[in-house]
C-alpha cells in the first residue's frame, strides 16, 4: 500500500469507528426505551429499563463524544492539520479499542447476559478503530 492508500483506510475506518459509536448513542440515548433497543439489543427485560436508564444514558454520551472525536480529528486533518487530526483519531481509536477490549472480558465473565452474547459488540466496537490505529502506525 501507498502512503496515500494507508492515508485513507486511516480515515475511513476511524469514521466508521465513529458511526459505531454514534449508533451506540442513539440506541442508549434516544431510542432505549423501545423494547426492541433495551431487549433486543441489550437483553434488558423492560421492567429493568428504569433500573439501568441512568446507565444507558451516561455511556450513550460517552460513546457520542467518542464519535465526535474521531469525526473531528478527520476533519482536521483533511483541513491539513496533521498533528492535531492525527492525535484525536489516535487518542479516539485508542480509547474505542480499550472500551471494547474491556467489554469483551465483560462478556467472558458472563457479567449481564451469557457468555458469548457480547463479542459481536466488542468487535464492532474496537475493530475498525484497530484497523484505523494499524493504518496510521504504518504511515
Amino acid at each position: 500500500f501507498t502512503l496515500v492508500e494507508m492515508l485513507v483506510v486511516f480515515g475511513i475506518f476511524a469514521l466508521i469507528g465513529a458511526a459505531v459509536h454514534l449508533l451506540a448513542f442513539a440506541w442508549e440515548v434516544l431510542l432505549f426505551d423501545r423494547p426492541g433497543v433495551h431487549r433486543g439489543i441489550f437483553a434488558i427485560p423492560t421492567t429493568d429499563v428504569p433500573a439501568v436508564r441512568l446507565w444507558s444514558f451516561n455511556v450513550g454520551f460517552y460513546n457520542l463524544f467518542l464519535g465526535c472525536g474521531a469525526i473531528a480529528g478527520v476533519i482536521f486533518w483533511i483541513a491539513d492539520n496533521d498533528e492535531v487530526g492525527r492525535t484525536l483519531v489516535i487518542y479516539t481509536c485508542l480509547f474505542m479499542i480499550l472500551a471494547g477490549v474491556v467489554l469483551f472480558v465483560s462478556d467472558r465473565m458472563a457479567l449481564s447476559r451469557p457468555r458469548g452474547k457480547g463479542v459481536g459488540g466488542a468487535l464492532a466496537q474496537s475493530g475498525p478503530p484497530l484497523v484505523a490505529l494499524v493504518a496510521a502506525v504504518l504511515t
